[in-house]
């Protein structure tokens, strides 16, 4: 039997997101704004909620496309507060425009997202070893100079500790314990 991480638990959701998509490097810039996106909207609330939404969030925010988030007006807001299937606060809602408006300006100074992300972690994955879950920590030097910079750019719901979340989803750091399977595989 595999081991896992203790987090990932045995829901089939948690255990498919574990397997497959925590930790691995992410270089498409639609992924790394839906990821940034769903991050910010899980503050306050687990991420289990945020998989199980996950679905209705790329529908309700037209596939995570900056383009026309960036758009958005007070009908598409009320319509996005009206609908069940996400997380409706107007903050969060009301930060994902903006970030989206942010994420568009960052391509153009850029060229890409990716390129401006990644240099956080000078374009190479950080590789931690863990032992336990207690010794993860909620935020590094990186994921502080990486919130600040995205602040200073205009985004929103970019605290140190979403930042450190959104960049071991990514794939920027592995934190992956050490006795996880997955740890030797992304390394």
């Amino acid at each position: 039997m595999k081991q896992r991480c203790l987090w990932a638990g045995s829901d089939p959701l948690y255990v498919k997101y574990h397997d497959k998509e925590w930790g691995v490097p992410v270089h498409d810039d639609r992924k790394l704004f839906e990821m940034l996106i769903l991050e910010g909207a899980q503050a306050g609330l687990s991420w289990i909620t945020i998989l199980r939404k996950r679905e209705n969030y790329r529908k309700a925010f037209d596939n995570f496309d900056p383009d026309k988030i960036a758009r958005y007006d007070a009908k598409k807001v009320k319509l996005l507060l009206d609908n069940e299937g996400i997380i409706r606060n107007r903050l969060k809602i009301n930060a994902a425009i903006q970030n989206a408006k942010c994420f568009i300006e960052i391509k153009k100074k850029f060229g890409s997202f990716d390129n401006y992300i990644w240099k956080f972690v000078d374009y190479t994955p950080k590789v931690n070893n863990w032992n336990s879950l207690k010794e993860i920590p909620a935020t590094s030097l990186e994921s502080d100079l990486m919130s600040k910079d995205l602040k200073k750019n205009g985004f929103k719901f970019v605290g140190s500790t979403i930042c450190y979340a959104f960049m071991q989803a990514v794939g920027m750091v592995n934190d992956h314990t050490l006795n996880c399977f997955r740890h030797r595989e992304l390394i």
